[in-house]
């Protein structure tokens, strides 16, 4: 996708009456636009960094392109813009409908224990299909309304061009392990039936 300028005057009228999901110390990173569509900023946070030569935003659309071309369930991606600061891209897609598995599994009488098989599935395909998925975790998997499993914030992602081996399937586990014990989520969350039904025996 070709990357066109946006002027500041152009994103300011962009982000008038947005919602920001996300913010750090530099200011906004994510906005809710009006139109429901969401634009995503990206910063270089190093001036020499292999960022500078493939920017994070071109890693998003690629990686959403990969995901749609192997029919997982994913964002659209719907332009990609050069910002006025430098070191700084935007990606404005369209969100995948639905909710998080983290917000479906904080309400009020959901289970674990009848919930857990289609995770494992969808974390199994993408094993399979040697898609690395660093930030894989609850708040980055969607619940479409088809019931169907798709992912989001799909940056940090690496394509291989076979099944993961069992130390990456582990490591990516742990990966997922330490945010169920960051979010405090220990006691609900079944990590060891997880690690069970996908780690090698």
């Amino acid at each position: 996708m070709q990357c066109s300028r946006l002027a500041q005057a152009t994103l300011t009228i962009m982000t008038e009456g947005a919602r920001i999901l996300e913010a750090d110390s530099f200011g906004p990173k994510v906005y809710l636009l009006t139109d429901g569509n969401i634009l995503k900023l990206f910063r270089r946070k190093r001036l020499f960094s292999s960022a500078l030569f493939r920017p994070y935003s071109q890693r998003f659309i690629t990686n959403a392109a990969g995901l749609h071309e192997r029919g997982i369930p994913t964002l659209n991606v719907l332009d990609f813009y050069q910002l006025p600061t430098p070191g700084m891209t935007a990606v404005l897609y369209q969100p995948l409908p639905g909710e998080t598995l983290r917000q479906i599994s904080s309400k009020e009488g959901f289970d674990w224990q009848d919930n857990l098989a289609p995770l494992v599935a969808l974390i199994r395909r993408l094993h399979t299909a040697g898609i690395y998925f660093r930030s894989l975790h609850l708040g980055n998997i969607v619940v479409t309304p088809d019931n169907e499993m798709g992912l989001i914030d799909v940056a940090d992602m690496r394509f291989l061009h076979a099944p993961l081996s069992p130390a990456l399937v582990k490591r990516n586990l742990q990966h997922f392990a330490r945010y169920i014990a960051r979010e405090n989520l220990n006691e609900r969350f079944p990590i060891q039936a997880l690690e069970q039904a996908l780690l090698p025996t």
